[in-house]
């Protein structure tokens, strides 16, 4: 545990020591060093691995449940014989296909949306957006992403390559940086193209839920990509609480007020038939 721990604070360490110098060099829109709600995304960096890695344990014993109960083992062969780069790109598309549901989920049923909201409220979007998410929704988001790679046989390698390179992925598209993927935009997750699903543009909204491979919305009618114009304001059209333990207790007290709302609307119906 303590490893792990040590691991997880040399890589913050790197991410602070790469993408602050590159925010300042490639920066898209002006930006700050100590902006607003920066010591609120560090309190999430660090605090939410303890949740999270306890949270996965769920989904990595449905993974072991599904490799002996569901998968056949021809397919675990079939895929543990494949190249190691080839079980990347697998695992990658997999893991994509598990995050564009999931996260299409979470904008659409208004439970989820309350949890995935505190991802939204982000209004200064740059790299450290990346981390500032709610347990529950990190839980989630990554179980389903990771479940299809633990019940299929990927080799550990493949399936730790991949929880790098999404790792490195993830600060760089909410990074505040001018970086155009050309052609490849329509291809694979870029910044400018994370960002437009970010904003709070009306023509923007519940669009581009892929991590990775940009082609998935297109093939789901999900994707929004004009050309020629870049995301300019970024949030949620609804009052959000500041600070690490107010946003976590955030859906909590959505869920409670929206109860206590659907009761009042039912003790006016019965009210008015009576």
């Amino acid at each position: 545990m303590l490893e792990n721990l040590l691991s997880a604070l040399k890589l913050s360490l790197l991410a602070f020591l790469i993408f602050i110098p590159v925010e300042y060099v490639l920066a898209l829109r002006p930006r700050k060093l100590f902006r607003r709600g920066i010591l609120t995304d560090i309190a999430f960096l660090f605090f939410n691995m303890w949740p999270v890695s306890l949270g996965l344990l769920f989904f990595w014993v449905l993974g072991a449940l599904a490799s002996v109960w569901i998968v056949p083992t021809s397919i675990q062969h079939a895929v543990g014989d494949l190249p190691f780069w080839a079980q990347v790109l697998l695992v990658m598309f997999l893991a994509d296909l598990g995050i564009y549901w999931s996260h299409r989920m979470l904008h659409t049923y208004p439970t989820l949306w309350q949890i995935h909201a505190v991802h939204h409220s982000v209004e200064d979007l740059d790299w450290l957006a990346a981390v500032h998410q709610h347990p529950l929704d990190l839980i989630f988001m990554k179980g389903c992403s990771l479940l299809p790679a633990l019940s299929f046989g990927f080799s550990e390698e493949a399936i730790g390559t991949y929880l790098l390179i999404a790792y490195w992925q993830a600060f760089l598209v909410h990074a505040n940086v001018r970086i155009n993927f050309g052609p490849l935009r329509y291809l694979f997750v870029s910044p400018e193209f994370h960002h437009w699903h970010h904003s709070s543009e009306r023509e923007a909204r519940d669009r581009n839920y892929a991590a990775h491979f940009a082609f998935i919305d297109v093939l789901f009618g999900s994707q929004y990509l004009p050309i020629g114009k870049r995301a300019q304001a970024f949030g949620v059209d609804h009052p959000m609480p500041r600070g690490y333990l107010r946003l976590l207790a955030y859906p909590f007290v959505a869920w409670r007020q929206r109860s206590g709302d659907s009761t009042k609307e039912r003790h006016a119906d019965h009210a008015s038939r009576t």
